[in-house]
């Protein structure tokens, strides 16, 4: 290990001929308790692009055994642990699972149809073929991808827009269930009300999952980081009112429109208001009995779920009595309720999507494609993360958009993971998408032979079913209050979100909610925390004055701490709250010195240096006889080094780098000098190139890698301009002197 007394020699040699200006040049004599520190950078690895498309083209194009082996297991996870599949430890907890989460996806596959503007048997497909497919190609080992609520009120969206510039009309809510309207004036001849909306539904779900695997296979999967937590917590408990809203005429028995667009949400609402005198008792009377029935049997659960194996199944069981209760009252025909109608059992042949209405649902489609991979991504990487395994985030985008592409030609709308079947899921004590398979069997099941069984199941139960399991997004609301305490831009950033997709539509709230949030990390940014520090007594440590006490000020030196990267959004603000925070205006200064010394000058004609001007009046030292009047000194500082704490500046652009360099300069016209304090490689890299320190001159271009390094040499740089100064007036009267005897 060197000696200091070699690090100085070390030292001073090298600044002779450093090519890195920020650390040169270095005072001739440095005391001994003063050792700059130099860390010398490893020389930048040269970048080709032409080497790297190589590489990565050479990589992908090379074909042997292994590499096709490798891409297969990467592209279907499920060929890598199918084979390691413990069939003795894993199987019960996966069928246990799976059939549990069966159960509950029935009644929800059929109510969440209805949300989307479907018959009930497509909820019962999508859930299907999802599943299947998800198996295959996921990393995730606890999501359900199936029907999601909000999803299906953005499809529903766009259906009932696209019915209603066809010619159908939305005359009452059982049409788009029972599906034997027709219309000729839609040019749609031989298809149906019903037949044209699932058209619309599987062609917007072949536009998002086509969306969803371009996002994979380009590997941008980052896109997702712009959707918050506060954001889609927000997004999510609006679109939960909105669909609570549009499953009131249900509850109620009304035959209302379905608005759409700008203020549906109001719409909805005093149209159900307007026509409240037509409420069908029957249905009301099911709805709050199926509510004070399900509601504290859900909570139960919930409170419950460490000591139950599994939550009663409380959704499947009302579903059941109120079919078959209404069978056998015949509420349909007795009291007018709207029921479900016929539900075909099997498949129908797969069919193509229509390209004629790629053009009108290529922007409905980005939303959900947006908020269906986020839903399934955060969901698999929360669940990933807890039981400790990898997920891969571009994967199960591609999975994702697999489930929506592939299902299309069979008949389904869009999905994604959904919360609370994930929640179940991974409850019950799934181990592998094994259970996937598993509920996707009880699925067949219905549509094989049970579907039918559902005719009289009214929709007032579906609505329900949807609406009680919109409780997690509703109960958001109790967390605003202690979201405010931590971070109160993150609560206008839910409250802004919540808004304006209940108020406005859900596609406009994400875009608002989106940009909202960008512009809040920019406000964060824009002005940022800016602070004086102070010394911890007998530390080498640092921190603001303006939070902790018992921290000491240094004498004529000035710390201050910018705690965000400089850019030109904030340049303004920089130079603003340096001179509030440090109390001097460099500029204005300057100004009244260049007046004051112009006063000097014309009244004894003695121009003076400005560094010795200024040392004279800093330290009030014995002036000489042909000083000039003392209204005549420039206005003093008591700060003779300005100290920029850079830690918190990830980067600087052109505009800041220019701030920097002014900053240094009318600092310096003032006489303080001005140094950098932890600074990253990149920051240094920034300020070398850019000509930070372009001409050697003083100790004000340097850059120090802590502020008690920076502190240090300030304070022996202002010892040696105090001494030189001192030489310079013995030096000076010694000539007076000799000249007065003379």
């Amino acid at each position: 290990m060197s000696s200091p007394g070699a690090m100085e020699d070390m030292s001073r040699e090298k600044s002779e001929q450093s090519k890195d200006a920020l650390c040169s040049p270095m005072p001739e004599e440095p005391p001994a308790n003063f050792i700059h520190v130099r860390l010398e950078e490893y020389e930048p690895a040269g970048f080709s692009t032409k080497e790297l498309i190589l590489k990565k083209a050479r990589e992908v194009c090379t074909c042997n055994h292994q590499t096709i082996i490798t891409f297969f297991c990467q592209l279907f996870p499920v060929l890598d642990w199918l084979p390691r599949y413990n069939v003795k430890t894993q199987l019960l907890g996966d069928v246990i699972s799976g059939l549990l989460v069966g159960i509950v996806a029935i009644p929800q596959s059929i109510s969440y149809s209805l949300l989307a503007n479907q018959d009930p048997i497509y909820g019962i497909y999508t859930n299907f073929f999802c599943n299947i497919i998800y198996v295959v190609m996921a990393t995730s080992r606890h999501n359900f991808v199936g029907s999601f609520g909000v999803l299906c009120l953005m499809i529903g969206q766009s259906v009932t827009r696209h019915l209603q510039l066809a010619g159908y009309s939305d005359d009452s809510a059982g049409s788009s269930l029972v599906g034997n309207s027709t219309s000729s004036s839609n040019g749609t001849s031989g298809c149906d009300r019903s037949c044209y909306a699932i058209t619309v539904a599987l062609s917007l779900s072949f536009l998002v999952g086509l969306y969803q695997i371009l996002l994979g296979v380009l590997q941008l999967g980052f896109v997702a980081v712009y959707l918050s937590e506060p954001l889609l917590s927000g997004f999510v408990t609006g679109s939960s009112l909105t669909i609570i809203t549009s499953q009131m005429k249900y509850l109620l028995g009304l035959k209302i429109p379905r608005h759409e667009g700008v203020g549906s949400f109001i719409l909805t609402w005093v149209d159900l208001f307007r026509y409240i005198q037509n409420t069908n008792i029957c249905d009301l009377v099911t709805s709050l009995v199926a509510l004070a029935i399900i509601v504290p049997v859900k909570e139960i659960n919930d409170r419950y779920k460490e000591k139950m194996k599994a939550p009663f199944p409380i959704e499947l069981l009302v579903v059941i009595v109120a079919t078959v209760i209404s069978y056998y009252f015949n509420f349909e025909e007795r009291y007018k309720s709207d029921v479900c109608g016929d539900i075909p059992t099997g498949f129908r042949k797969p069919t193509l999507p229509d390209i004629n209405l790629f053009s009108s649902l290529a922007v409905d489609a980005v939303p959900i494609a947006v908020i269906g991979f986020a839903m399934t991504v955060s969901l698999a990487e929360i669940f990933g993360k807890k039981h400790g395994y990898a997920v891969r985030a571009n994967q199960e985008m591609i999975a994702i958009g697999m489930c929506n592409l592939i299902p299309s030609f069979f008949y389904c709308f869009a999905s994604s993971a959904a919360l609370t079947k994930t929640l179940l899921k991974e409850s019950t004590g799934t181990q592998t998408q094994v259970s996937g398979l598993v509920t996707s069997l009880v699925l067949l099941l219905v549509l094989l032979w049970i579907a039918p069984l559902f005719y009289s199941l009214q929709t007032s139960i579906l609505g329900v079913v949807t609406i009680v399991n919109l409780r997690g997004g509703l109960r958001k609301f109790s967390d605003t209050p202690r979201m405010w305490q931590l971070s109160k831009l993150d609560t206008v950033v839910w409250w802004t979100t919540m808004l304006c997709s209940t108020l406005i539509t859900t596609e406009i709230g994400l875009l608002v909610g989106v940009c909202f949030a960008l512009l809040c990390v920019i406000f964060r940014t824009q002005r940022p925390r800016a602070t004086l520090l102070g010394k911890v007594s007998s530390t080498e440590i640092y921190e603001d004055q303006s939070t902790y006490r018992q921290l000491s000020s240094i004498a004529n030196i000035k710390i201050f701490r910018f705690e965000s990267s400089l850019y030109y959004a904030n340049k303004d603000y920089f130079k603003t709250v340096l001179y509030q925070k440090t109390g001097v205006n460099p500029v204005l200064l300057a100004a009244k010195h260049q007046k004051v010394e112009a006063q000097a000058n014309a009244d004894t004609g003695n121009r003076k240096s400005f560094f010795s001007t200024r040392f004279v009046c800093l330290k009030q030292a014995k002036k000489r006889s042909g000083k000039p009047p003392e209204d005549a000194c420039p206005p003093s500082v008591d700060t003779h080094t300005l100290i920029l704490d850079c830690g918190a500046m990830q980067f600087i652009d052109t505009v800041g780098l220019s701030v920097l360099k002014e900053t240094r300069h009318d600092y310096k016209e003032i006489g303080v000098q001005v140094l950098l304090a932890n600074c990253n490689p990149s920051l240094r890299h920034r300020l070398r190139e850019g000509g930070w320190a372009g001409e050697a001159e003083s100790g004000g271009q340097l850059a120090f890698h802590s502020i008690h390094d920076a502190v240090r040499f300030a304070e022996w740089w202002y010892h040696v301009r105090q001494e030189e100064s001192k030489d310079k007036d013995a030096l000076q009267d010694a000539e007076d002197l000799n000249g007065s005897s003379l």
